[in-house]
């Protein structure tokens, strides 16, 4: 799943993004695609070379840069629609909650549970986007476009 959907479609789609000149939509998807690649590699390549494996500090900083791009990213959603914000913000705090968890693993539940809010929201935006442009109406909301 990380390598093909997370990695792979989201540099597709961020090719496609390219394509119609949307720099929001390329930066993003190709973004997180690399992310999800990078993230697979972290994680299996120790499995053959454990002396390798990243330790708590290093996973953290990972993470934190993470966080710092989204957050660069969620401003610039500002002048996009709230489903845009919302999942964008949510994975800022999420990126930082997951760097903090690496030093303090009593945070894990609320982590998970910040996750677990993140995915919904991208969930509910993309079938949202999906439904909106086939109908040709708000048939979900996702907020206001800011002009």
């Amino acid at each position: 799943m990380g390598i093909f959907y997370g990695g792979v479609a989201q540099i597709i789609a961020g090719i496609m993004e390219f394509k119609k000149g949307n720099t929001f939509g390329t930066t993003a998807f190709t973004s997180y695609g690399l992310f999800w690649l990078s993230l697979v590699f972290l994680i299996v390549f120790p499995m053959n070379a454990p002396e390798l494996a990243p330790d708590n500090t290093a996973w953290a900083a990972y993470l934190l840069l993470w966080g710092l791009f989204t957050l660069i990213m969620f401003f610039g959603t500002l002048r996009t629609n709230r489903g845009l914000q919302t999942v964008f913000l949510s994975l800022t705090i999420l990126f930082f909650m997951l760097a903090a968890s690496r030093f303090v693993p009593s945070l894990l539940s609320i982590t998970a549970i910040e996750g677990i809010f993140c995915g919904l929201s991208a969930f509910y935006l993309s079938l949202a986007e999906v439904l909106n442009e086939g109908h040709e109406k708000a048939v979900l909301p996702i907020g206001p476009v800011k002009s």
